[in-house]
């Protein structure tokens, strides 16, 4: 079998699973977030932080204590990392650098997980333990919080209040969370991946030579960097270590659990707003964009660049020979549609025109499906500019959901869309004019350009993942990624947060007969056109120079 009929084959197999799981888990996260009643467990954790489950909080009173969680999030992460040498199961390793620390820290927090060091050479057993993979539990159940309170928003009315923070967090990380990152990580053991508190073995080669193999807990951070949509790896190299990511099936599952809650998503927002042909409208452009983008890569990269790749199917350079290139640009579209960032090729390696599709997917939001949360909410963000354009084209009143798109509403919705593309070009502009910087880059023509656009990309959209060629590792880089992080994640939660405030407090508008259907095809290829144009005319000049330039020499 061909590798490009293998890549197909794979693409069917995981449509077909996320199809399966999309309205029972849809449905189970649904139940989750909307139970009257605390369980035992939860009362447990609500007298521990201090507050009562049945007072809900406004928007502001949420978005406050999303920030003072994470902000005890960030410090927590930080002073671990610096005091690692005297806590137990360290594996000896020295106290992490202040500035690498600080990234990290923010990294993890945000829901990131960019690295710029090597996890198996820096992090201990317990760092990695109740450090980082504590943060990807908490980082993504805010993400799934956050989007449930602007579903709320819509649902409800003349209301200022959506839900508890702490309620939701407590119950999306105990329900959902930690019970299907249990069972993934006891399937990713069955398939090779390894679950011990080893610092290293020692493994004897044929030729007499030894060679020390870092174990650890992998399988248990494995499962919930891919569930949460986080990415950080617990090796260097991130999935295409074997020690992760064992086998094809493995690799399979990982994908998997990548796209599994944030295309279940839309299934529990249809329930909340009381009518799943909503749901099935997000479902349906998130799986269209997500599908053109997949098949993009996997061509580009079958075709690779010059006669030789052509002719053999395929471009292998960084890719793993347990995967292929089919597999792996499967992986890595799934990864950069989502805020994942974990990989299992060299991004590097890829393509110009290859490469490019992947930082577009970054830029448009990572919305199709985008990461456990942030996917479902930034898509709604674009639903409301599609009704509003639509609504400037008749001369009407836009209405969504029967919530009217007013002047505060859509200002609110345009400084989200605007937070990415400001801090990508500031951010790119200010470390491009710094001489320096340049050195961390491979070259500086097209590629080198790319690079650092991706790094950016990736960092202001939460993603993590990188062009791994990039030298990330100064302190110019780790403060201004970890700001890029930091205002990437909060300022489109707190504006988020406003709009679902908005919207709660309105009166629904009835349906008329000049109310745009919001799920029809029409629709579905308006919020496509709107994402792909309005993306296009902000970054196509930095493109220019960057994928497209490279992928035209």
């Amino acid at each position: 079998m061909s590798d490009s009929t293998a890549g197909i084959l794979f693409v069917v197999a995981m449509v077909v699973a996320l199809a399966i799981v999309h309205r029972p888990l849809g449905d189970y996260v649904y139940r989750v977030v909307t139970r009257k009643r605390d369980r035992k467990v939860e009362r447990g954790v609500y007298r521990l932080v201090g507050v009562k489950s049945d007072v809900e909080q406004t928007w502001g009173g949420y978005a406050r204590s999303v920030l003072a969680f994470s902000a005890v999030g960030v410090f927590f992460l930080y002073g671990f990392q610096r005091l690692q040498p005297l806590l137990p199961w360290s594996n000896d390793m020295a106290a992490v650098e202040p500035a690498t620390a600080f990234n990290t820290a923010v990294s993890f927090v945000t829901n990131t997980n960019w690295q710029s060091y090597s996890g198996e050479s820096t992090m201990g057993h317990l760092v990695q333990m109740a450090g980082l993979a504590v943060q990807n539990f908490v980082s993504a159940a805010v993400g799934i919080a956050v989007a449930i309170v602007l579903v709320r928003g819509f649902a409800r009315k003349l209301t200022d209040k959506l839900g508890n923070f702490w309620v939701d967090l407590t119950r999306i990380t105990i329900w959902v969370l930690l019970p299907i990152s249990i069972i993934a990580a006891i399937v990713l053991i069955a398939g090779g991946a390894v679950q011990n508190l080893h610092a290293s073995i020692e493994a004897h080669g044929l030729n007499g030579t030894v060679q020390l193999l870092t174990g650890g807990p992998v399988a248990s951070q494995e499962a919930i960097k891919e569930l949460g949509t986080n990415g950080g790896g617990f090796y260097n190299v991130n999935s295409a270590h074997p020690f992760e990511n064992p086998t094809s099936w493995t690799n399979f599952i990982e994908i998997f659990l990548i796209l599994c809650i944030p295309f279940s998503l839309p299934r529990t927002f249809g329930r909340l707003v009381g009518d799943k042909r909503q749901g099935y409208a997000i479902t349906a452009i998130m799986g269209i964009m997500a599908l053109a983008s997949t098949f993009l890569v996997f061509g580009f990269e079958a075709v690779g660049n010059g006669t030789v790749t052509s002719a053999i199917g395929a471009a292998m350079e960084g890719r793993e020979v347990r995967f292929g290139t089919g597999n792996s640009s499967v992986f890595a579209a799934a990864t950069t549609l989502t805020s994942t960032g974990a990989v299992d090729s060299f991004h590097d390696s890829y393509s110009g025109l290859g490469g490019g599709v992947l930082t577009l997917n970054m830029l448009l939001g990572e919305v199709a499906p985008g990461g456990v949360g942030a996917g479902l909410y930034g898509m709604l963000v674009l639903a409301v500019i599609t009704v509003f354009v639509a609504g400037l084209m008749v001369g009407r009143t836009p209405e969504y959901l029967g919530k009217k798109i007013g002047a505060r509403e859509i200002k609110l919705a345009s400084l989200y869309f605007l937070v990415t593309p400001a801090l990508v070009l500031i951010g790119l502009a200010a470390s491009i004019a710094v001489p320096s910087n340049l050195e961390s880059m491979q070259d500086a023509g097209p590629h080198g350009m790319s690079e650092m656009l991706y790094a950016f990309a990736s960092a202001s959209n939460n993603n993590g993942s990188a062009f791994a060629g990039f030298g990330a590792a100064t302190d110019w880089f780790n403060t201004a990624l970890g700001l890029c992080m930091l205002f990437g994640r909060f300022l489109p939660i707190i504006l988020v947060l406003a709009l679902a405030g908005s919207l709660a407090k309105q009166k629904p508008v009835p349906e008329s007969a000049g109310t745009l259907p919001t799920h029809k095809p029409l629709f579905v290829g308006m919020v496509i056109g709107v994402t792909v144009i309005l993306v296009a005319l902000t970054f196509l000049p930095v493109l220019a120079l960057g994928p497209l330039a490279e992928g035209l020499m």
